[in-house]
């Protein structure tokens, strides 16, 4: 029997239906679909989940109190399942297999959960003969090109894969443990420190520092809108763009006269250089600025992928291979949504197509593989595919070209200006219209022509700080730093917003961030700096090469691990100091405007959370919180409050931009107040019983705190009652909107 194992289950079932003489056979195995045929032999192609193994540590060293962080460094790493059903039924094909296809991606983690499987199987079936095929779009051409010309694993590919995550594992558990309890923070709220996440969390807090220190500095710009002869107006501003002395820009003011006079008028032509074929940063570059995050461009661009719409998403390479026949793949799209685009490009008789200046031969660029219908896809895959399309179309085009027009004026001596542009032929831009510039059209004009002037204006303005990083700018300087990969920066970005470490797009650091990296880049920067962790992908890229033993690369990221450690030691207490004193600023909301203390958020006895005033107990003002989700504190301030606008994540879902939180509560109150005023009126409960919520034993407890009457409930301060009997403020709040 001839057992293919593709990386997904989508991409089995695909590859099945490619390879099958007919409809492949769905036979249920240990719980797993898997897809039969029959052709010289016996056929069953099966799909994994991705990694059906994780590397971990032995139990001994999952006790946080009693083990320490630094002796996670050398500790043995062993594997586990982690789907048992698809391990169960790699052993019960593996054991009827004469022979083993892998047809997994092929990049380091394509090859290790190739390899992963292959060692499951070698268990029950050790001489099974075995090989691997490479493919980079699931379509008829390429999945019967890689089949027909079977290669060999390439162990050293799939052991740099391995290297990543026995370093990740080491590196991510030993500095997260120690942060976490350093810092007090344990649980659900660990500090998560990362080899890759910590550099980059380094670059995205350290633009906001920048942000912060800037100081803006005022400056004067000085339009005049002008009307022509035939009575268009257009603006003109000083060739002088931005005036540093105010006294300056006034005196220019004061002479702006009724009329202006063309000095110069010159016209030029401008080419516009076609793009690039798409590599995996390039595209989640273009995927950003139509709306995309990092993560979902690279989740759908997936999903296209194991559909056979587009070839393989994570590549470097921004060439197309010549063993692509580019015409062919053109002419795929003469019917459908892009019949017009793809029949001006086959006219041409020779088809060119861009190059970029990053070359590699384990995957072309993103292309479009096949013609997708729009109902065969949701909005969003649809859009990115469309992108993907016109992209590759783009790449085949002529320049475009525009007409410039730099038109000079003078007015009572003063030197005015206007630029005008004028796309002339659209060339690639017709393909791909994404992003592009619009014109800028000026009236007819000739030197010496004279125009009156119908408004001047004098705009008070100061410079701006450094705009924060988008995540597709981030990426590219990530790649430029080398920072992760290809198929893990986006990741990386994910754990940062997940973790609470960011928010927003562009990226805008929480305080915790800032506590964490601050603490860091004191007291421990080789972590935060992008040196180390380029280097060990170096490494990592020289065990795929065969050029280094993994075990050597292992022990090497180990000795950077103990001197970062080294550096804990000497100062733990500062470290702990730190990073517990910067967290306490991330409770912080604002200033109550009852007695001037710090507003925070904290926790009753119950754990549940409310925003109270750090001056307690001699100020009571309080404000409710969500229950579950982590309080994000924002940089925007209510106006009327004086209190930070918060968010609130909660894994797996969009943030709840709250806003302010008293705002918030107090339209909450109106609210209810309204749904109150719709029911029919309900009595006022004479007993404290009566109350919805409150029984004899939690009536017992408010007896205990003085509270026996619903006079007394409804007067109550909640914050005060929560602390004396451990109910929630939350839960007293509402008592007492039953009884108001």
């Amino acid at each position: 029997m001839h057992l293919i194992i593709a990386e997904k289950h989508i991409a089995a079932k695909r590859i099945a239906a490619i390879l099958a003489p007919k409809k492949p056979k769905q036979v249920r195995v240990s719980g797993m679909d898997t897809y039969e045929f029959k052709d010289e032999d016996r056929t069953v192609v099966m799909g994994l989940s991705g990694h059906i193994v994780q590397l971990d540590f032995p139990k001994a060293y999952n006790n946080w109190q009693k083990v320490e962080s630094k002796e996670l460094i050398d500790a043995d790493v062993i594997t586990t399942p982690t789907h048992v059903k698809i391990v169960n039924a790699l052993k019960k094909l593996g054991k009827e297999a004469t022979h083993v296809t892998i047809a997994t991606d092929y990049d380091r983690e394509g090859e290790l959960i190739g390899v992963e499987a292959l060692e499951i199987i070698k268990k029950v079936n050790p001489e099974v003969d075995f090989d691997r095929v490479f493919y980079s779009a699931i379509t008829k051409k390429e999945i019967d090109d890689a089949f027909a010309n079977p290669a060999a694993i390439d162990f050293n590919l799939a052991d740099a894969g391995h290297s990543r995550q026995v370093i990740d594992l080491v590196w991510g558990a030993s500095l997260t443990r120690y942060l976490s309890i350093s810092a007090g923070r344990l649980g659900k709220l660990f500090l998560s420190v990362g080899r890759v996440q910590s550099p980059t969390l380094a670059l995205i807090v350290d633009k906001e520092k920048e942000r912060q220190a800037f100081i803006p500095k005022p400056y004067w710009e000085i339009y005049a809108t002008l009307r022509d002869k035939s009575g268009e107006l257009f603006n003109v501003q000083h060739k002088t763009q931005k005036f540093w002395d105010r006294g300056e820009a006034q005196k220019v003011m004061d002479i702006i006269g009724d009329n202006a006079t063309v000095s110069s008028v010159v016209r030029s032509k401008k080419k516009d250089k076609p793009p690039t074929p798409f590599n995996t940063t390039e595209f989640i570059g273009a995927a950003s600025s139509i709306g995309y995050s990092a993560a979902n461009a690279m989740r759908i661009a997936e999903s296209l992928y194991t559909s056979g719409f587009i070839s393989y998403p994570r590549t470097d390479n921004t060439v197309y291979p010549e063993s692509i026949d580019l015409r062919a793949q053109i002419e795929v799209f003469k019917k459908g949504t892009f019949k017009e685009y793809a029949e001006k490009l086959l006219a041409k008789d020779k088809l060119v197509p861009t190059r970029g200046k990053k070359e590699t031969t384990d995957h072309p660029p993103i292309y479009p593989a096949s013609l997708a219908k729009k109902n065969e896809l949701n909005d969003q895959e649809w859009k990115l595919y469309e992108l993907v399309v016109r992209r590759f179309f783009a790449t085949f085009a002529e320049e475009a070209e525009w007409e410039t027009l730099k038109v000079r004026f003078d007015i009572e001596g003063e030197e005015f200006k206007a630029n005008g542009a004028r796309l002339l032929h659209a060339g690639w831009r017709w393909y791909y219209p994404y992003n592009a510039p619009q014109d800028r059209l000026l009236p007819a004009l000739e030197e010496g022509d004279v125009l009156s002037i119908k408004s001047k204006e004098m705009l008070d303005k100061e410079t701006q700080p450094p705009g924060r990083y988008g995540q597709g700018r981030l990426i590219k300087l990530m790649e430029e730093l080398g920072l992760g990969t290809k198929a893990t920066r986006h990741d990386i970005i994910s754990k940062l917003y997940s973790r609470a470490y960011v928010h927003g797009n562009p990226l805008q650091p929480t305080k915790t961030a800032f506590a964490v990296v601050e603490a860091l880049e004191k007291y421990a920067p080789t972590i935060t700096k992008h040196d180390m962790t380029s280097q060990l992908e170096e490494d990592m890229d020289r065990i795929a090469e065969g050029n280094i033993q993994e075990e050597n690369v292992l022990n090497e990221s180990r000795k950077m691990l103990h001197d970062v450690f080294a550096e804990f030691d000497e100062n733990t207490e500062k470290i702990s100091e730190s990073l517990r004193a910067g967290l306490r600023e991330d409770k912080v909301i604002g200033i109550c405007k009852e007695c001037g203390s710090k507003l925070m958020v904290r926790r009753s006895k119950r754990g549940s959370r409310f925003i109270g005033c750090d001056g307690y107990p001699d100020c009571n003002f309080s404000l409710p919180l969500p229950k579950s989700g982590q309080v994000i504190v924002t940089d925007k301030v209510c106006e009327e409050h004086g209190i930070n606008h918060i968010k609130i994540i909660n894994p797996g879902k969009r943030p709840w931009d709250l806003g302010c939180p008293q705002c918030n509560f107090i339209e909450w109150k109106k609210t209810q107040e309204e749904e109150k005023r719709k029911q029919p009126e309900t009595p006022r409960p004479e007993k404290i019983t009566d109350v919805p919520g409150i029984g004899k034993v939690t009536a017992k407890k408010l007896e205990d705190a003085g509270v026996s009457t619903v006079d007394e409930l409804e007067e109550v301060n909640a914050r005060e009652l929560s602390k004396n009997t451990g109910i929630s403020v939350g839960k007293i709040m509402k008592w007492q909107e039953a009884i108001a």
